[in-house]
């Protein structure tokens, strides 16, 4: 089939990220005797510089890793709820949900801390060897992406009137950021040369990225972001509120390591991060798949994975969170999804329907009903396009604003919300890996004067209701949308991928996967550009993860490449069908390595016109 580039070939390495900067900046490591956690810390850093609307250092990552040889491991890079952040606590401030935006929604930051994690366990670089390109990035600057200057101008005014600190790094000359132009970030740049600085003498290259990492959690830079979440900011409750944390939450926590989940399906083992993210979901949608699938593409296809993961997300909304002992043995296992297959009829459901697990009723939120009016379709959240009119009088998305979904948006109330990047690496030595960055977005918080970068605001997941397994809870993970996959087969790592895309990331993926896995190979091996040039969809008839937590029950929208005949009876089966643009559905990101060649290869997605694979 006709894709819009190679799925690339080599044995050396390969490198697939959401940025092409971050992308042969990865490559850049290899290519200078670096393994792949080594090349995936250089081009995370990278990221923070040219995708500051979906990602910073104070953000979050959750990580796939396969060590050559070794077991996969889950790196969790998800802070968790300060001390000070309890339900009472926002109850008391007269909130019934965690604002979208502000101190209040910070968690204790995680990103910065697991890639330094990572490069002291299983890399060999220096850490001014990681470093080095985003320094240079953010010093001599880079021409940014559409997409930087479309957020910094959704935000325009809040920068102008308010969070001033972001003015004087994204409103350079007192406008936003334009392609062709460098956007530089010295503020940035300046951090982290003064922690090369604190930390050169340390001692070897392993005990001075700890001491990097006592900087981060007691040394100036959790100074500053102390500092900065004690400022009483404008939020979108429409008020000024300070944050919760404190010395304590910042010192004690720190990155950690994790069995993944797992799901054998057809010779397959997929690998995801536990219920503290929503990775499980897509593990669920593979044990809801009947022994035989209808064909590839078809409207029977399209219906059933669509009627599947409304089941898994109801699933999601009732059981996951890092508050509860979550019930996966019984949520994965054959005679809970035989019973939850018998559900899915010819028509689409509206409902949402988790299931009952080993004897336990599900709880759902008791604000999970809440429904996006026809008026908030334009105003989306993280992940979700935008919905306008076309010319023939169809519903196409994207034509209000640019951009794809999956990038970040701004509604009537100046509620604004971000998203995430992606990044997979495989080494020519077998080494593999899958991250998912986030968080800590331009349009979060207000810049840290003195670091150069935002708060994140990932407790806007949690629920502002006690006894549920998202509660919000100090000391708590809050449930993550962020979900990276790696697939093993026969028991050998073999496929490394991700998406952004909030709530859509097990969508997009899934299909990918199911892509990947079943059509024809490319000259021996996974097609892995056809699989993501593929037509894409989503649905949002489950809660949003993301503030102001509203649903869309029975829609689904696709992209206009898919077939007249299959929308037409989507729709009769009752579906909510929204047609969007030819390539609106994701970005994905993709690493592959056959174990029986030592063939590498490589593909990335061209939905948003900035995402590259690299590699030889």
């Amino acid at each position: 089939m006709f894709t819009t580039r190679p799925t690339l070939q080599g044995t050396f390495g390969m490198v697939s990220s959401t940025h092409w900067l971050a992308s042969q900046s990865a490559m850049a490591v290899l290519e200078d005797g670096g393994n792949a956690f080594d090349a995936a810390v250089a081009g995370a850093f990278v990221l923070h510089v040219v995708e500051p609307h979906l990602n910073g250092p104070a953000g979050e990552v959750p990580i796939l890793l396969a060590p050559a040889g070794g077991e996969v491991q889950v790196l969790c890079g998800q802070g968790v709820a300060p001390a000070g952040a309890t339900v009472a606590h926002y109850q008391g401030l007269g909130l019934d949900l965690v604002p979208g935006t502000g101190p209040l929604a910070a968690a204790v930051p995680g990103a910065f801390d697991a890639w330094l994690l990572l490069l002291r366990d299983h890399g060999t670089k220096s850490l001014e060897g990681v470093l080095k390109y985003a320094i240079g990035y953010a010093e001599h600057g880079h021409p940014p992406v559409e997409n930087v200057g479309a957020a910094v101008q959704s935000v325009r005014e809040l920068f102008e009137t308010e969070w001033t600190s972001s003015a004087e790094v994204y409103l350079p000359g007192g406008r936003p950021p334009r392609p062709g132009e460098l956007l530089r970030n010295p503020a940035l740049a300046a951090t982290w040369q003064r922690l090369l600085a604190e930390t050169a003498h340390a001692g070897d290259r392993e005990a001075r990225i700890d001491a990097a990492r006592e900087v981060w959690r007691s040394g100036f830079i959790a100074e500053a972001l102390l500092r900065q979440s004690r400022r009483p900011t404008l939020d979108t409750s429409g008020e000024r509120h300070t944050g919760t944390l404190t010395e304590a939450d910042l010192a004690d926590w720190s990155a950690s390591y994790e069995d993944p989940v797992t799901y054998d399906w057809n010779g397959w083992t997929l690998c995801k991060a536990g219920p503290w993210s929503q990775g499980p979901a897509f593990l669920q949608q593979l044990a809801l798949l009947p022994a035989e699938l209808p064909a590839y593409g078809s409207a029977d296809y399209v219906h059933l994975l669509v009627e599947n993961c409304k089941l898994a997300m109801a699933d999601r909304e009732a059981w996951y969170g890092d508050a509860a002992q979550v019930p996966l043995a019984g949520l994965l296992s054959a005679e809970y999804n035989a019973e939850r297959r018998a559900l899915v009829g010819e028509s689409a459901s509206y409902e949402l329907r988790p299931g009952t697990v080993d004897g336990r009723a599900p709880r759902l939120p008791a604000r999970a009903g809440a429904r996006a009016d026809a008026g908030a379709r334009s105003l989306p959240g993280a992940g979700e396009p935008t919905v306008g009119l076309g010319g023939g009088g169809e519903p196409v998305l994207g034509a209000r604003e640019p951009g794809v979904p999956g990038e970040p948006r701004v509604s009537a109330d100046g509620a604004t919300r971000g998203d995430t990047c992606h990044l997979d690496v495989v080494d020519r030595w077998g080494n593999m890996i899958a991250a998912t960055p986030s968080g800590g977005w331009l349009q979060s918080n207000p810049v840290v004067p003195e670091l150069g970068f935002p708060l994140g605001t990932r407790l806007q997941m949690a629920w502002l209701e006690e006894g549920l397994p998202n509660s919000l809870t100090p000391g708590r993970r809050p449930r993550t949308t962020l979900t990276p996959s790696l697939a093993l087969r026969d028991g050998v790592p073999v496929l490394a991928f991700g998406t952004p895309g909030g709530d859509q990331q097990d969508q997009w993926q899934f299909h990918f996967f199911l892509a990947a896995a079943l059509r024809a190979p490319v000259r021996g091996a996974l097609d892995l550009q056809g699989a993501i040039d593929a037509p894409n969809w989503h649905n949002d008839g489950f809660p949003s993860s993301f503030h102001p937590r509203t649903s869309r029950p029975g829609s689904v929208t696709v992209e206009s490449r898919m077939p007249r005949a299959v929308v037409a009876e989507l729709r009769r089966r009752g579906h909510d069908v929204t047609v969007g643009p030819a390539w609106s559905e994701g970005r994905l990101c993709a690493v592959a390595r056959d174990p029986r060649t030592g063939v590498l290869s490589a593909a990335a997605n061209p939905r948003g016109t900035q995402g590259y694979a690299v590699g030889r």
